[in-house]
């Protein structure tokens, strides 16, 4: 049989043995003082592990085992568990231009493991949003920046056009706060009234020490935003109805001891002032009241005065739903 053959660094040889037992779920097929090696038919890989301790990282990314279906990636994710051996799934991630589930692991020596079953292909790299559906009938005009893409002086669309901008890891790309700023307020100049602007990206816990160096498909990364900066962009350009779509609740992993992560981020800018004059809305819960950034208070089953203008805000924005729009 034809098998992959890795050597690997290690710092602790004993340890490293009960990582890769677990790992790959099979002894080793020697086990020396100076020198350990492991043969495992499926996947087909030799691991030879050798006792000297060396930087981590390098030129290597990560190293990856692919399985056929879940139930065996769940099997190796459980026997790394019941081994102490503490891991980080992800459930139908789009990474590598592919839809896979995966979770990823770190040896003693932090050597990266991508652990995952694949999906299907898909014709976006992972780290962007998925392209926003369009019919030939009525084609959305959207206006996209990736992390590696360059960016521009001025977005290459005339003012109050675009239905939607997509900052697709703009905010961790190596760009100084001023140039951010700028970026946020063109999408502002460039979009319609009532036009979304989509931010998708990687965020920390608090302030990121140095420059990261990211693994797997992260290592793009060249600045990692405090949690609330890109908030804080969108409100001082002028965008409302901020919502989150996603904010991680279990971290992607720690770094630097911060940590970090997902973050899709959408707001609006300003509908245009609709004819007519204040308009009676309800809010119908979930939560006992609520608030917006026009400073409005709306508490629930409670009539409440705005003018046009907020009542468009609220019509255009996520929560649409939980408002009552009261007419006559």
């Amino acid at each position: 049989m034809t098998r992959f053959h890795v050597g690997l660094h290690c710092a602790d040889l004993g340890r490293s043995v009960r990582f890769y037992r677990a790992l790959l779920g099979v002894e080793p097929a020697k086990d020396l003082p100076d020198y350990a090696r492991f043969e495992s038919a499926e996947p087909p890989l030799v691991v030879g592990l050798y006792p000297s301790p060396q930087p981590a990282g390098g030129a290597l990314n990560h190293a990856g085992l692919r399985f056929p279906d879940a139930a065996a990636l769940v099997a190796v994710q459980r026997r790394l568990e019941e081994a102490g051996i503490a891991t980080q799934r992800q459930e139908g991630v789009e990474c590598c231009y592919a839809r896979q589930t995966k979770f990823w692991v770190t040896d003693p020596d932090r050597v990266l493991w991508e652990v995952y079953t694949l999906h299907e292909d898909i014709d976006h790299s992972g780290f962007d949003d998925p392209p926003p559906a369009v019919t030939p009938e009525m084609p959305a005009a959207v206006w996209r920046h990736r992390l590696t893409d360059p960016v521009p002086d001025r977005i290459p669309h005339a003012d109050g056009t675009l239905d939607e901008v997509m900052l697709e890891g703009t905010f961790n790309a190596a760009l100084a706060p001023d140039q951010l700023a700028r970026v946020v307020a063109d999408a502002f100049r460039a979009l319609r009234p009532g036009g979304k602007l989509s931010v998708h990206g990687l965020v920390g816990d608090k302030p990121f020490p140095g420059e990261p160096r990211l693994p797997g498909m992260a290592a793009l990364v060249r600045r990692v935003p405090v949690e609330t900066e890109p908030l804080g962009a969108l409100l001082r350009a002028g965008f409302g109805g901020l919502f989150y779509e996603k904010l991680g609740d279990i971290h992607c992993f720690t770094v630097n001891g911060v940590e970090l992560r997902e973050l899709r981020l959408h707001a609006w800018k300003p509908p245009a002032a609709e004819a007519g004059g204040p308009v009676a809305v309800v809010y119908k819960g979930p939560f006992e009241q609520v608030g917006c950034e026009c400073g409005a208070v709306f508490r629930r089953g409670e009539k409440t005065v705005v003018s046009a203008l907020v009542a468009g805000w609220l019509r255009a924005g996520p929560a649409a739903e939980q408002f009552a729009f009261l007419t006559g």
